[in-house]
């Protein structure tokens, strides 16, 4: 604050005030400046509109957010673009999960085997399992027939004398009738269980060999040459 001499009065000091608010009002005008835009889209009918209010539809049909000098500030995704982007990523998630997961079996391949011959003789072994398995319905699913042709016989004869079959030996054929349809179910379920162990340890074996020969490969690369 100054005083004023001859009536010895404050006054406030006003310039710096002023060239304030100047400062101010310069820095708003500065900063509306800045925030000017205006909206780029395109409407249902494939026209590129331009307003200075985005439209009710600007996240569904999405845009461009302009400066004043027509730059591009920043860029809203429409809803297709946003869906497509989610399933680029999730496509390079899965197949990242896939690289992954066959490295994963590619390791455990080399680190189980050390030659194909290995490889035949895991396979064989599992060939066995289902060998014996089927060997053993077979075994039983005779027995099983030949119990159900006697019943058979036995239920036809009584039925030819006109005489009623007892519950007890409609039940042996009922149980008899199911064994033998489990017994059946078991050498298909056991073949086709021999079918996928063939063409899994043809996939190991190709696959260790391809493993291998990349190896084999990478190794020679690495000596020095004379």
């Amino acid at each position: 604050m100054r005083t004023d001499n001859k009536n010895c009065r404050q006054w406030p000091d006003t310039a710096p005030r002023m060239a304030f608010s100047v400062l101010m009002a310069a820095l708003l005008l500065g900063l509306g400046t800045a925030h000017a835009q205006m909206f780029r889209w395109v409407d249902s009918k494939g026209r590129v509109q331009y307003s200075d209010t985005p439209p009710t539809t600007f996240n569904q049909s999405g845009g461009a957010e302009l400066s004043k000098q027509g730059q591009v500030v920043r860029r809203t995704q429409s809803e297709a673009e946003r869906r497509q982007a989610a399933e680029r990523q999730a496509e390079q998630k899965r197949i990242q999960a896939g690289q992954q997961k066959q490295a994963q079996l590619d390791r455990a391949l080399m680190a189980t085997y050390t030659t194909e011959a290995e490889i035949d003789l895991a396979r064989d072994r599992a060939l066995d399992h289902h060998t014996l398995a089927i060997k053993g319905a077979e075994t039983r699913a005779k027995a099983v027939d030949a119990n159900l042709a006697e019943l058979r016989t036995r239920i036809n004869a009584i039925e030819r004398r006109g005489q009623p079959v007892s519950p007890n030996l409609e039940a042996q054929l009922a149980q008899a009738t199911r064994e033998s349809q489990d017994l059946k179910h078991t050498i298909l379920s056991n073949r086709e269980s021999m079918e996928k162990v063939r063409e899994k340890y043809a996939a190991d074996k190709a696959r260790f060999r391809e493993l291998s020969g990349s190896a084999r490969q990478s190794s020679s690369a690495a000596l020095p040459r004379s």
